[in-house]
């Protein structure tokens, strides 16, 4: 019997978009008790087949699970702050198939260290290009990652790194995760994104992701700096409101 399948494609896409992609699916794949993961069924350089998946409507009890999977995928970790998927390997990519921007990898020790220079000097000198935003006010926030100041000792988390409502489908298999920038990074990050853009019963994820793996203390206060990476992609891509957006998260953050 064939699996049904969903294709994204484009003929013109960068180098290894949909390789990326794939690897990246994977890799949260082999997350012992993580959340499911559709199914990689065909790639090329040119398209990415999927297993076709159904949606159903969101229930608590489906959130609950949802939460306590992402946290098992989380708790699968990576070897170090900005790593690839391994089978990958390289810098990723991150937004809409029409316009991804590169996403570069890196190994750090440091979360901090790794958000300063593998995303927010990238995006500031890219937005002070486009003439949105001056790349020096990412200065101080820079300032303060490099620092340490915002670190603490949780691990690499094995992160989906696009984690909005939209990159989360509702199945009768589960929440099942799609399109992922996938990287080692902070758990609080995949997180921030499902605040960011919002999800349906939001805080049942939460209390089941709290099941598996405690969050930190002031976890609800730090969303904030882990949305100024997304808010300032969006700035790049979209502008209107998310320039605002941005400027309000440097400046409560580079204090």
């Amino acid at each position: 019997m064939t699996t049904p399948t969903f294709r994204k494609s484009r003929h013109d896409a960068p180098a290894g978009f949909f390789a990326c992609e794939a690897a990246g699916l994977r890799w949260l794949g082999e997350a012992a008790d993580g959340a499911p993961v559709v199914a990689v069924l065909d790639v090329a350089d040119d398209h990415l087949d999927l297993a076709r998946l159904t949606s159903v409507r969101p229930t608590r009890d489906a959130a609950v699970a949802f939460g306590r999977a992402l946290a098992g995928t989380h708790d699968a970790g990576a070897p170090a702050f900005g790593s690839p998927p391994p089978a990958w390997g390289r810098d990723g990519f991150f937004g809409p198939l029409d316009a991804p921007l590169v996403m570069p990898a890196g190994e750090h020790e440091r979360w901090g260290d790794f958000l300063a220079r593998r995303r927010l000097q990238p995006l500031a000198a890219a937005l002070d290009r486009a003439g949105v935003v001056p790349a020096r006010a990412f200065d101080a926030l820079v300032t303060r990652l490099l620092g340490g100041d915002l670190d603490d000792d949780d691990r690499p988390a094995r992160l989906h790194g696009d984690l909005w409502s939209g990159n989360v489908m509702w199945t009768a298999q589960g929440a099942t995760l799609v399109d992922p920038a996938a990287h080692g990074g902070h758990r609080e990050t995949d997180l921030a994104m499902l605040h960011l853009f919002g999800l349906p019963f939001l805080d049942d994820v939460v209390a089941g992701y709290g099941e598996v793996h405690a969050l930190r203390p002031g976890w609800r206060e730090r969303l904030g700096l882990h949305q100024v990476y997304p808010v300032g992609v969006h700035a790049l891509l979209f502008g209107g409101g998310y320039v605002a957006q941005l400027r309000r998260l440097l400046e409560r953050w580079g204090r």
